[in-house]
């Protein structure tokens, strides 16, 4: 039996105190730069949880869920066509959950191959010009109101 993603999942936008932002390239579309991204792997892992999984899977940063920020925002949106064979048939939204993580510097990062080509560090108005996912971009420009 397949098993479909579940439609719940997490945003992370990493950046570091001077608000410069990581953007990664997805391999499977070029020219898609995005925040990490993923959803949960079991209905009841805690979204922190899946937020420090993806972090580590994605980046190779190693974060702890105290070192994760919780916005308290979710987003409902369409899932993308291309993307709909992942899901369940009857299962066309998806919630994503905003999260973020300030580092100290804009480090080096260990891409997962087989999700990304390419990675760069960007001032947050670049970076958000830059993000084809219109929920990720709108998430870095709200990026000055959470940072503490």
């Amino acid at each position: 039996m397949k098993r479909f993603k579940i439609p719940e999942s997490v945003l992370v936008v990493i950046h570091t105190p001077a608000l410069e932002v990581l953007l990664i390239e997805r391999a499977d579309h070029p020219g898609f730069w995005q925040s990490v991204t993923g959803s949960k792997d079991t209905l009841d892992e805690p979204l922190v949880q899946t937020a420090v999984r993806e972090v580590m899977e994605e980046t190779g940063i190693l974060a702890r869920s105290q070192d994760l920020r919780d916005w308290a925002l979710a987003n409902v949106y369409d899932i993308y066509p291309s993307y709909r064979h992942r899901y369940a048939p009857e299962v066309l939204r998806n919630t994503e959950h905003v999260f973020s993580l300030c580092v100290p510097s804009a480090v080096a990062v260990t891409l997962s191959a087989r999700e990304h080509s390419a990675w760069q560090w960007l001032p947050w108005l670049a970076a958000a010009d830059l993000c084809y996912s219109s929920s990720n971009a709108e998430a870095i420009l709200l990026l000055p109101q959470f940072v503490t």
